[in-house]
């Protein structure tokens, strides 16, 4: 009994700093560093100050927004002459070249063989001569300033190599069970990376919107899943830090509903597990400090015990609340609260299930739901990654969105 104890109280301690502790100590270090040193606002670098950049997109099959993404590409404020436009189209196989030949402000590198993102990629940079990377996907709409805030934390601060820009979820009136708890989830995510960022360092960029140093690009293996976050860990293992910038962020629409958000779910978790081994010197806190503390807390917990400990904590409290040793236990009475509040909160994410079925919005069941499907995705991910053939490359299955 004092086992089942031990490991019930372990797990419950994990799952509640993996989701709130760690964002509460983060604050609290934020807090207790910038009272002892006051960061200082540094003027925007002026025009000729700023390097030329290449803003990189990779594309399969994005005929129905590419006159979209050229007009954003355009509205974007700049110094003229200083903005490189580049689409990389590997495999694409409906009108996405065609399309992309009516705008000439725009290089375009295609290839009929799908190769994979990731090989795309590499294909792509082999050809940038521009100081600074900017990385974006083909459905998503930057904001005008995006491009100045990125290059000036380039230029204000050469410790570092990589600079993520916020993910934005756009899901508007209409929003669904997908698009309702992606949107919630991102901008909680956003908080976390922001303190991050102002503690030590961002850990990982998300590809909607990040930015690195031409020099520290490293070609990847093309079975890479998550691309974008091992390149920014990378960059982080070479002694950079990867800067957090919110005012620069890319919009985009969320899943077209949950079998959707599912299919990106599963992958992005099987990425993290399989980036939590290729990469795991960064787990050394003897060599990467603070990071590693960072790094474990925000996203490996999440990629691998968490989600385990979160499904086990239910059959766990119905041992202690029905096992009679616990009869007379001054303690009977908390595992009891605890495994009500545990229902509940699963009736509330099968509830948020049931409406999300019948396209009924209800914020407040979509979040424990989105929760809960989140987690379930990331044991799901252990599979993927499992079953996954080896040299299938990194060729990705696009979820639909709203």
């Amino acid at each position: 009994m004092m086992l089942l104890e031990i490991v019930f109280w372990t797990s419950l301690f994990i799952v509640f700093y993996t989701y709130v502790g760690y964002g509460v100590l983060l604050a609290a270090l934020v807090w207790l560093k910038e009272h002892i040193h006051k960061p200082q606002i540094q003027p925007a670098p002026a025009d000729d100050e700023l390097p030329e950049l290449t803003l990189f997109i990779t594309a399969y099959n994005e005929e129905a927004v590419v006159d979209e993404k050229m007009r954003n590409c355009l509205e974007l404020d700049y110094p003229a002459g200083k903005l490189h436009i580049l689409w990389v189209t590997d495999g694409s196989n409906d009108r996405t070249v065609e399309r992309l030949k009516c705008w000439p402000q725009a290089n375009v590198m295609h290839q009929p063989l799908r190769m994979g993102k990731t090989a795309a990629m590499n294909r792509g940079m082999r050809a940038v001569q521009t100081p600074v990377v900017v990385f974006t996907d083909a459905n998503t709409r930057l904001n005008r300033e995006a491009l100045r805030i990125i290059a000036a934390a380039f230029v204000q601060h050469p410790e570092v190599g990589c600079v993520a820009g916020e993910k934005r979820v756009e899901s508007g009136r209409t929003a669904n069970a997908a698009s309702g708890g992606e949107g919630f989830y991102w901008r909680y995510e956003s908080a976390l990376k922001a303190l991050d960022s102002r503690l030590y360092s961002a850990a990982g960029a998300a590809g909607e919107l990040f930015a690195v140093r031409r020099e520290l690009y490293e070609e990847m293996s093309q079975d890479i899943l998550l691309d974008d976050f091992v390149l920014s860990l990378r960059i982080v293992m070479r002694g950079y830090v990867i800067a957090y910038r919110s005012d620069a962020y890319a919009v985009e629409g969320g899943s077209a509903d949950m079998y959707e958000e599912q299919k990106r779910k599963v992958r992005i978790a099987a990425g993290g597990v399989q980036s939590v081994w290729r990469l795991r010197p960064l787990l050394n806190p003897l060599r990467y400090g603070i990071f590693s503390f960072q790094y474990i807390s925000h996203r490996v917990l999440r990629w691998t015990l968490t989600p385990v400990l979160l499904f086990l904590l239910l059959p766990l409290n119905v041992a202690l609340v029905v096992t009679p040793l616990l009869t007379a236990s001054p303690l009977a009475w908390l595992y009891a609260l605890i495994f009500l509040l545990q229902a509940l909160f699963y009736l509330m994410g099968a509830g948020g299930c049931y409406l999300a079925g019948r396209r009924v919005k209800n914020k407040v069941l979509f979040i424990p739901y989105y929760f809960l499907f989140m987690n379930w995705n990331v044991i799901r991910g252990f599979r993927y990654l499992y079953r996954r053939k080896t040299g299938a490359g990194g060729a990705w299955e696009k979820s639909k969105r709203a």
